[in-house]
């Protein structure tokens, strides 16, 4: 299983963040979890939310209220949008695929700033 993140590197505050996660080897309506997780500088990994397989999606308590995470069945992917975005939502962002096993894209940079 392997999962690209793709999307902007810069993104000014108020704007929404979109990231895409392409994934090859396995159907997003089959198997797994499929999550976001960051990564912001000199800070531990944070659980941004998932889409399940079955299509529901969980969120971090601290995030859902600007978060939310859809899929596109048709091109095997899944995104993550991002409200309101300060300064304090940079970082690298990872998505993960979780079930028996893990696989993770490399991440993706994203910084926000003027």
């Amino acid at each position: 299983v392997q999962l690209q993140e793709s999307g902007p590197g810069l993104v000014q505050p108020s704007q929404t963040l979109s990231l895409t996660c392409t994934v090859s080897g396995a159907s997003i309506t089959t198997d797994y979890y499929w999550s976001w997780i960051r990564q912001p500088p000199g800070k531990e990994l944070e659980w941004v939310g998932a889409i399940g397989y079955l299509g529901s999606v969980y969120y971090n308590p601290s995030l859902k209220r600007r978060a939310s995470i859809s899929r596109d069945t048709s091109k095997n992917q899944f995104t993550l949008h991002l409200t309101s975005v300060t300064p304090e939502d940079t970082g690298v962002y990872f998505c993960r695929a979780s079930w028996q096993r893990t696989y993770w894209g490399q991440g993706t940079q994203v910084t926000v700033s003027t």
